[in-house]
């Protein structure tokens, strides 16, 4: 699971909280070497979670989107869709006396 690294799993809440941070900025916010951030973003970046923007000679990071909240859900808590059944399931829910 790409966020079961707790650094991974630091690096997406530090760039949630602080959209258009360095890699410099971010490792030392959540404290690993520059070299760790570098790697463990390249991870998060190439699975779709941070995109990043070249500004002059410095690159910032932020998360992609609101899917954050949707994936974390899914990778970390485990939850999962309901299906067209669940939903009638929920929608009148059965009740015993």
């Amino acid at each position: 699971m790409l966020l079961s690294d707790p650094n991974r799993l630091r690096l997406v809440a530090e760039m949630h909280a602080r959209p258009g941070s360095t890699v410099a900025e971010l490792a030392t916010r959540i404290g690993i070497t520059e070299n760790a951030a570098s790697q463990s973003i390249r991870k998060l970046r190439d699975q779709g979670w941070v995109r990043s923007e070249k500004v002059g000679r410095m690159v910032h990071y932020e998360v992609v989107g609101d899917a954050i909240v949707h994936r974390i859900l899914h990778d970390i808590i485990g939850v999962g869709h309901l299906t067209s059944a669940d939903r009638s399931d929920h929608a009148h829910p059965v009740t015993t006396d």
